[in-house]
């Protein structure tokens, strides 16, 4: 039987050891302690000021308070210095599910920006307390606006508490940023754009006379930028990267390949055709564009496909269109049919809604943009759909068990199950009525159409999901 030793019983030589190994222990502790710096001392707002808008801060109780005034800017409390790769730590308070709040990272000021009035713009950890639970996400103020919306990380989005203290946590190392609210993890990025920048409060500017006067609170703010250690997460999360044409290191470890590497036309070929169309399509500037022809549809160049098929998948891809385009991507194509014109498989619809005739055709809106075309409507808000000349990116998933979602730039537009009752009694009802099983293949090639509009492709990668 083991002895079991109290303190007293244990030998001089020992219990010196023991020591040494404790002191040693709080001299680590400390030493890493001592790697915070603290932004805020609890009784002035020294080192912090305000930028753009007229929103009052002001120290109560070792919080800073933020107070919503009427008909102003957006406002922000910056700190005095600039930061690139650091952990920054923080409590938030927010008492009221209307209001609405950030903290900027890696942002930057310009004076004469917004007319004179000044313009602060870069990141921004979203500060959401409204049913719609986006705290934690990350926006960019003044450029892209939304990057990683918790539409991405569903799971993340009742980790922040209205009307309690909530801690939450930033670490931004190189091209990656990790969000944090509450000890979860809640948005990963990978970008280029801003790797060093300010850190401020926003106080959101309101024209709402029942907004006026609601105040967000913030304490304990923190800061590591040299000896920290970033926090390890699974490979399950869903990471958005925006580094054009590549792969980040995380995305490999998940399984994600390229579909396109930015200079050839590796891994595609027309799809009625032994290699790939020898005009209609282009490789410029890391972008595939499929080249205009008057809107004539598979006419010129005709549709590529993957020499590859796919059944379970996650795909991601941007498209930019030109005025009045039409395309498409589609999917579980299986070049069967041998019909004329494109070739027919589930299609994520490419389009300009507001020029293209397209739109206002088929059922209810399920020929606009992102749609499961002639079958489903997706369901977007307008600032989230991007015009022509700019990027979107689109998104398809389809699960082991055949739910199947479109996302367009990060917001969830449609789902379905391929297969189901539903989704049979759709295509009875549709132009793909005539092709038996339509939509049901247990594999496919993924496919770009060409409808005789120039669109351009970039950023198209895909995982297999098991």
């Amino acid at each position: 039987m083991n002895a079991v030793y109290s303190w007293p019983q244990i030998p001089k030589v020992k219990k010196s050891i023991l020591l040494c190994f404790i002191s040693f222990v709080a001299l680590q502790l400390n030493a890493q302690s001592s790697n915070w710096e603290t932004l805020f001392d609890g009784k002035t707002l020294a080192g912090w000021n305000r930028l753009v808008g007229k929103a009052d801060y002001k120290v109560e109780k070792g919080m800073i308070v933020g107070i919503t005034v009427a008909n102003t800017a957006n406002s922000f409390l910056a700190f005095e210095r600039e930061y690139g790769d650091f952990m920054l730590e923080m409590d938030v308070m927010i008492d009221d599910t209307s209001s609405n709040s950030g903290v900027q990272f890696r942002s930057h000021f310009d004076p004469n920006g917004n007319n004179g009035f000044g313009q602060v713009y870069g990141y921004q950890f979203e500060l959401d307390p409204s049913t719609r639970r986006w705290t934690g996400g990350i926006y960019e103020e003044g450029r892209r606006e939304w990057l990683y919306p918790l539409t991405y990380n569903t799971s993340a989005q009742d980790d922040f508490k209205v009307g309690k203290w909530n801690k939450i946590r930033i670490e931004c190392r190189g091209f990656e940023t990790k969000t944090y609210v509450n000890g979860t993890l809640a948005a990963y990025l990978n970008d280029t754009v801003s790797l060093r920048g300010l850190i401020a409060l926003q106080v959101h500017g309101t024209t709402r006379p029942e907004q006026v006067g609601k105040k967000i609170f913030w304490r304990n703010i923190r800061i590591k930028s040299n000896d920290w250690t970033s926090t390890p997460i699974n490979t399950s999360m869903y990471q958005v990267n925006l580094m054009t044409n590549s792969l980040s290191n995380f995305e490999r470890k998940q399984g994600f390949k390229l579909l396109f590497d930015g200079v050839s036309t590796t891994g595609w070929k027309g799809a009625y055709k032994p290699g790939f169309p020898e005009k209609g399509w282009q490789v410029k500037d890391g972008l595939l564009t499929v080249l205009g022809s008057e809107g004539k549809e598979a006419a010129n160049g005709g549709d590529i496909v993957t020499l590859e098929q796919f059944s379970a998948f996650d795909l991601s891809f941007d498209f930019k269109i030109t005025t009045g385009a039409n395309s498409g991507v589609k999917y579980f194509v299986t070049l069967t049919e041998k019909n004329e014109g494109s070739a027919i498989g589930l299609e994520y619809q490419v389009l300009d809604d507001k020029v293209h005739p397209d739109a206002l055709l088929g059922h209810d809106g399920n020929r606009t943009m992102a749609s499961l075309y002639d079958l489903i409507p997706a369901i977007k808000q307008a600032r989230f759909v991007h015009p022509p000349g700019e990027w979107n990116n689109g998104r398809i998933v389809v699960r082991p068990n055949n739910h199947v979602e479109h996302y367009l730039n990060g917001m969830k537009v449609l789902e379905y199950d391929r297969g189901s009752q539903v989704f049979r009694d759709l295509v009875a009802i549709s132009k793909y009525k005539v092709w038996k099983n339509f939509g049901e293949a247990k594999k496919g090639y993924i496919l770009l159409q060409d409808h005789g509009n120039e669109v351009s492709f970039r950023n198209i990668k895909i995982r297999p999901l098991k």
